[in-house]
């Protein structure tokens, strides 16, 4: 007598075949989605990067081409270097928009977003003349601060300081600190003075009320 020999999958094979189905399709679709989250981490660290390194160079720059010029206000001669922990202002002969193209008062001021981290601008404005522009550098960053070291003739170590007031004198190195989740990047560039003859550069427009004092050859600013 033949026996009759069975065919096809019982109800609890096709369940636990169903389920292994389940379980591999999970895996594969997450694994898909973890990389998709790597590359799109990559990239977004990457573009962080790259803006940073854009922004420091910028200012970098311009530190290194400032040119020490001075205002009259009272009768008392003041540098346009002054800042605090949120922002900083100074005279410089580059710009970023024009490059080396004339005399420019840089400010780089820190704003407060409305998601509470905090953005860093760059506000150009030709000496004496109303034309501001204004550019985002950087945002999303959880922190940002300006800090400033002198070294005083009797101050063996000298000290860094969260405000500079002094009109006459100007800070030996600049440190800004940005805080980006778990990431802190410091940096510390050197306050380089850039002395020009007077008749070397031609004067900008000044108003009646203000005069600017160009620096002379082999006099540099007080320290």
């Amino acid at each position: 007598m033949l026996r009759h020999s069975d065919k096809g999958f019982t109800l609890l094979e096709l369940m636990i075949s169903m389920t292994i189905l389940g379980i591999i399709v999970l895996i594969v679709f997450g694994a898909t989605r973890l990389g998709h989250r790597s590359i799109e981490k990559a990239e977004r660290a990457t573009e962080f990067l790259e803006r940073m390194r854009t922004a420091l160079n910028i200012i970098d720059s311009q530190l290194k081409s400032q040119v020490p010029l001075t205002y009259e206000e009272n009768g008392e001669k003041k540098l346009y270097f002054a800042g605090n922990k949120e922002s900083i202002q100074f005279s410089s002969n580059y710009s970023v928009w024009s490059g080396q193209r004339g005399y420019v008062k840089v400010m780089y001021s820190i704003e407060q977003e409305q998601n509470g981290r905090q953005s860093l601008y760059v506000t150009e404005n030709t000496i004496s003349i109303e034309n501001p522009r204004k550019t985002l550098l950087l945002s999303g960053l959880e922190g940002i601060s300006f800090y400033y070291f002198y070294k005083d003739p009797l101050n063996e170590h000298g000290e860094w300081k969260e405000e500079w007031t002094e009109t006459t004198t100007m800070p030996d190195r600049l440190a800004l600190n940005i805080y980006d989740s778990s990431r802190k990047i410091s940096m510390s560039m050197h306050i380089a003075v850039k002395n020009k003859p007077a008749q070397q550069v031609s004067a900008p427009i000044v108003p009646t009320n203000q005069k600017l004092n160009f620096p002379r050859q082999g006099r540099p600013v007080q320290r």
